[in-house]
């Protein structure tokens, strides 16, 4: 599984689309397109061409959580480390194609009052998995 590194790739993958959606959690989703070898056609600095955003074709993931819905930096970093490892245990099942996880909604502060709770990361492990697991069904995506 590979990691969304640039701005530009985060906006390509949400522009590509919503898969999946709990309380607090959207997951967008873009397909990866199929390029010529890169002995073809040049790319980046000199050419014409744009550099490609996704070089392999693999699983990408990317993980959004903003200020606005987790103001402690301690409260992003759980939700992000726990996006990845549910992630990785769905890796086999999602499609080759560009993922980004996004927190849409805070944790209300009165319930988890601390940021590293057990009850918040088992809340949160379990919105993933819910999210996760509606995105790696075979017609997830897929207009009727």
């Amino acid at each position: 599984m590979q990691r969304l590194k640039t701005r530009s790739q985060f906006q390509a993958v949400m522009a590509g689309g919503t898969v999946s959606r709990t309380a607090h959690f959207v997951l967008h989703r873009a397909a990866l397109n199929a390029s010529p070898p890169a002995s073809e056609t040049p790319s980046g600095p000199g050419s014409h061409r744009p550099q490609a955003l996704f070089v392999v074709q693999d699983v990408w993931l990317g993980a959004l959580v903003p200020k606005r819905w987790a103001r402690r930096a301690v409260t992003r970093n759980t939700i992000k480390r726990q996006i990845y490892a549910v992630s990785a245990a769905f890796a086999s099942r999602l499609p080759l194609a560009a993922h980004v996880v996004r927190l849409r909604a805070g944790f209300d502060r009165a319930e988890f009052v601390s940021a590293k709770s057990e009850p918040l990361k088992r809340a949160v492990r379990g919105e993933l998995e819910q999210l996760f697991a509606r995105a790696a069904r075979p017609a997830a995506g897929v207009a009727p």
